[in-house]
Formats: structure tokens, C-alpha cells, sequence
């Protein structure tokens, strides 16, 4: 009978360098986001951690792109909030930030987390930024996203950087 082997992060965020950047269109819903998060690296082990202010969420990938290729972070953190109007503006800027920091993550192989809401309504917008409930417990996705960045750079530094044309193992 073969065996496994799991691999998964810790949430140990001493010596990592993770920045953060916000969105400031919809700040009040990206403030609580922000505060969020921050409380979670800082109580996680980090002893400081950047955040970038840009216009809105459009504007999020660039700066995500410009500090994980200077190869001085070990994980970006996206935060903002696009809310469904009566337009169809919400599908182009958040179909365009979502794969904005997709592409920056896979280009540059820095984990670069998607933190930003894209909700139908402002009540859904409150719900996720650790307003009411959301499913019947209180939840902040400012929090999700710091956990989320903190596990993924601490899962890339157990896998290997690159791998062999033609590897005996997968681990």
C-alpha cells in the first residue's frame, strides 16, 4: 500500500516580508479590510508591513506587479471593493483586477492574494469587510486574505524553487 505526504503552511508570519495594497475607491468598506489584515500579519510575527494606496481596484495589479517582480516581498496582499452599479463598469473592473493579479502571482511566482470584494450590493460589501454576519458567522476577508498570503509563502519555501526536466519525485 503506497503512502502520502501533506504539505501546508504554517501561520507563522516571523521574517516574511508581505505588503499590502488598497484600494482607496470604496474605503469604507477597504479601511476595515485593511485594519483586518493588518492586525492579523502583525499578531502572526511581522514587525511592519507596507501598504500602497492606489486609486481603485483597477489600479491594484500594476502596483502588486511592480513590487513582486522588485523581488523585495515575499507576498502581496490586494484589497478593494467594486460594487455593482446600474452600469456595466463592475464587470470590467473587476474581471480586469481579478485577472490583473492572477497574472501577476504566475508571472513573477510571488503569491499575490485576491482580497478584493466584488459584491452585488453595499449590505454584501459590509457583510465581508467584518460587518453583520456573513452565513450565520462574523467574517472579514481582509483576515482571509492575510491568513491566505502568510500559508502560501510559508507552503512555497517547503517546495522546491524549480523543478528537473524529468523528475523522479513530486514532493
Amino acid at each position: 500500500m503506497g503512502t502520502y505526504r501533506e504539505h501546508e503552511g504554517a501561520l507563522d508570519a516571523t521574517g516574511m516580508r508581505i505588503a499590502v495594497v488598497a484600494g482607496r475607491f470604496n474605503d469604507h468598506i477597504t479601511t476595515p479590510l485593511l485594519d483586518a489584515a493588518l492586525t492579523t500579519l502583525l499578531d502572526a510575527g511581522l514587525d511592519e508591513v507596507p501598504v500602497h494606496w492606489v486609486p481603485g481596484a483597477f489600479e491594484i495589479p500594476l502596483v502588486a506587479q511592480r513590487l513582486a517582480a522588485a523581488g523585495g516581498c515575499d507576498a502581496v496582499i490586494c484589497l478593494g471593493a467594486v460594487i455593482r452599479g446600474d452600469t456595466p463598469h463592475f464587470d470590467f473592473v473587476a474581471g480586469q483586477c481579478a485577472a490583473g493579479i492572477a497574472r501577476v502571482s504566475l508571472d513573477t511566482g510571488v503569491p499575490v492574494v485576491f482580497g478584493v470584494l466584488t459584491t452585488d450590493d453595499l449590505d454584501q460589501a459590509r457583510a465581508r469587510s467584518g460587518g453583520p454576519a456573513c452565513n450565520g458567522i462574523a467574517c472579514n476577508k481582509g483576515e482571509e486574505s492575510a491568513v491566505t498570503a502568510i500559508e502560501m509563502v510559508d507552503l512555497l519555501r517547503q517546495l522546491p524553487a524549480s523543478m528537473p526536466a524529468s523528475p523522479e519525485r513530486c514532493d
